[in-house]
């Protein structure tokens, strides 16, 4: 069985909102750029509430930023 993974599509939804920065979107989800950087590479998994937050930056449901799937490779 492989790892289990949060993905997301953060860094598309910030290009079609206006070409928003990883700055911009931390500032308005209340976190730092860094934390936008890691949760784009996958290095970084959000929290429920930051998840939630982060949805609703971009106006959209949970599921269309965010997304659970298996990693197969090991």
């Amino acid at each position: 069985m492989g790892k289990h993974l949060v993905g997301n599509h953060i860094r598309r939804l910030r290009f079609d909102h206006n070409e928003m920065t990883q700055q911009q979107l931390a500032d308005k989800v209340g976190v730092t750029r860094q934390t936008i950087v890691a949760l784009e590479k996958g290095n970084y998994s959000p929290s429920l509430e930051l998840a939630f937050r982060i949805a609703r930056a971009f106006n959209l449901p949970l599921e269309e930023v965010f997304f659970y799937g298996e990693n197969t490779n090991k």
